[in-house]
């Protein structure tokens, strides 16, 4: 997570990820951390099931997971960003999705050290989604695709 501000987000983000036995949430820059009454209010128990770590440079954890040959996905509205729907891992494929502010999105630089952007296809006129939404979409469709 790059820069969420809101504490029911990232409650919210590690309930999401709960459900889909994500392996690890990294909590960068402004994010808050566990335990805070805020958090826990969402994520209702979460935190305790979903590993976690905070690094203040997102950056950093970018650099340490390509090492791990970790494809980093950013989940954000670019001009080169391909539809979600079109988004196929391999096999096997280990994938690091990086989710942004819920203002300013994801950051150019973490944008420009990723491996390419995705976006959700949205019809209505605003555009845009809270970004504990955009998890549980993103999550979703990796599932049904691996089954």
């Amino acid at each position: 997570l790059d820069n969420i501000r809101s504490l029911n987000n990232i409650g919210s983000i590690f309930r999401t990820c709960d459900s889909f036995n994500v392996e690890k949430i990294f909590l960068c820059g402004i994010c808050g951390t566990p335990p805070h009454r805020e958090i826990n209010k969402t994520a209702l128990g979460a935190t305790e099931f979903v590993s976690w770590e905070y690094h203040e440079s997102t950056i950093e954890v970018i650099n340490n997971l390509k090492k791990n040959n970790y494809k980093i996905v950013c989940v954000e509205q670019t001009k080169n960003s391909k539809d979600l729907n079109s988004f196929l891992n391999k096999k096997n494929e280990k994938i690091a999705f990086i989710f942004g502010n819920e203002v300013k999105g994801v950051s150019n630089e973490v944008i420009s050290n990723s491996n390419l952007c995705l976006k959700i296809p949205q019809f209505g006129q605003k555009k845009s989604m809270n970004v504990s939404v955009c998890v549980g979409i993103v999550l979703w469709n990796e599932h049904i695709k691996q089954i």
